[in-house]
């Protein structure tokens, strides 16, 4: 409604400025020698309005002339980008169905019509690592390298190929260059982390581990590596820290500590690892040196005072007891474990040890001896270090798993009637 007004407004404006026009009258003379023109005020107003009108349309004929090279190119990037937008979704669907023919002929396709944009390259290099031509994947990757704005997706590309092969200084170089260009990712760490590993890196692995991976395992592993005394004693004191009930850091972090003239520590080390988690080998350093049978037992019930019912603690004091005389002490410690259902094979020999330490060679003690070894042979078998990720024993600890590979997965564990016997790494 307002619109109708205003141009009504204007046309009756332009009526009465007509009419005033042609009331005011007037002429116009043009004179050239003895030549003139003479023209009415109204009709050279309109002569000239309309003169304006034509120069104003040749003028727009020839800028639209001149900008129609311009429209016809963009008509034809545009058309083109279409095809290439088109080319690319069917790129991604050929990815998707694992269809590797295709997907690269999708990508040369989306790769003349659009160019080499970031997207192209992604797109073509995991079409050539579909059809498993990694040369050429590989050359995609590093055109996306050099360019700035896609240096980071390059640089992952070629770095998953380089893991892939196996090429791990040239997956490091890699991965420190992504880091570079993309610093804080939360997947170069991942990566950095995994590459640690297969490496055995373990300073390295420990410094990006997560907060749920083996610390003290890491740990311990990393002072192995480590050629500064100095700094492998910090490292097995935190491996400690971590796991106070982890034996070979406690053990490790012991020996330093007794080789810098620290006994009572050392001492102190073992006796606080085996309260929170009893191991065989945790008596070995302490009873170390100590040859007067009363003292090792001695040593023995220090050590255990803060676990004493725990079954390695009535194990290790039954043996000590036995080589020391103390025959009633340790049927007292081997009966315990019976009565509780704790007792293992060790249990049993320690028993069948314990009928000739008492009675010698008499018949009711080849005849107990026999019994024992019998139910022995059925008992629970003793605890071992074992692969917890595939169930090989081994020897010893040690941080990598030899028949899987699997890093801080080798604990002391009991054996379980469920869980197949593997052969020795």
């Amino acid at each position: 409604m307002r619109r109708a007004i205003s141009l009504l407004i204007v046309l009756v404006a332009g009526v009465a400025l007509a009419w005033w026009l042609a009331a005011l009258g007037g002429t116009v003379e043009i004179r050239v020698q003895d030549a003139w023109i003479g023209l009415s005020l109204p009709i050279l107003l309109l002569l000239l309005a309309l003169l304006f009108i034509v120069l104003l349309a040749i003028a727009s004929l020839i800028g639209w002339l001149r900008r129609m090279p311009a429209r016809l190119r963009q008509r034809r990037a545009l058309r083109q980008r279409s095809e290439g937008d088109a080319a690319v979704t069917r790129v991604l669907i050929a990815l998707a169905a694992g269809t590797a023919d295709t997907a690269r002929l999708e990508a040369r396709r989306a790769r003349t019509l659009l160019g080499e944009t970031p997207q192209v390259l992604l797109l073509t290099a995991e079409a050539e690592r579909l059809a498993g031509r990694e040369e050429a994947a590989a050359e995609a990757f590093a055109a996306l390298a050099e360019r700035p704005d896609a240096r980071f997706l390059g640089l992952r590309g070629l770095l998953r190929q380089a893991m892939a092969r196996e090429d791990w200084e040239e997956a490091k170089r890699l991965a420190r260059e992504a880091e570079a260009a993309q610093p804080g990712a939360g997947w170069i760490r991942e990566e950095r982390a995994q590459l640690a590993l297969r490496t055995q890196d373990w300073r390295e692995a420990l410094s990006l581990a997560p907060p749920d991976a083996p610390r003290a395992a890491l740990s311990l592993a990393a002072a192995g590596q480590e050629p500064d005394p100095a700094k492998a004693a910090e490292l097995e004191r935190k491996a400690f820290q971590a796991d106070p009930g982890f034996a070979p850091a406690a053990l490790a972090h012991a020996a330093r500590q007794r080789a810098a003239g620290s006994p009572r520590r050392a001492r102190a080390t073992l006796e606080e690892a085996w309260a929170v988690a009893p191991h065989p080998d945790l008596a070995a350093p302490l009873l170390e040196g100590v040859t007067e049978p009363l003292a090792r037992v001695k040593a023995v019930e220090q050590l255990i005072r803060r676990n004493p019912q725990h079954p390695e603690s009535r194990l290790l004091l039954a043996r000590i007891a036995l080589e020391a005389g103390l025959t009633g002490r340790a049927r007292q410690e081997l009966d315990a474990l019976r009565a509780a259902g704790q007792a293992d094979r060790r249990a049993y020999l320690l028993l069948a040890e314990l009928e000739e330490a008492e009675h010698g060679d008499a018949p009711e003690s080849r005849a107990a001896q026999s019994r024992w070894l019998r139910e022995g042979a059925l008992a629970a078998p003793e605890p071992r270090w074992r692969c917890g990720n595939c169930g090989t024993d081994h020897t010893g600890w040690k941080p990598v798993c030899s028949a899987c590979n699997a890093v801080g997965q080798i604990a002391w564990t009991k054996p379980t009637p469920a869980m197949p016997a593997a052969a020795e790494a």
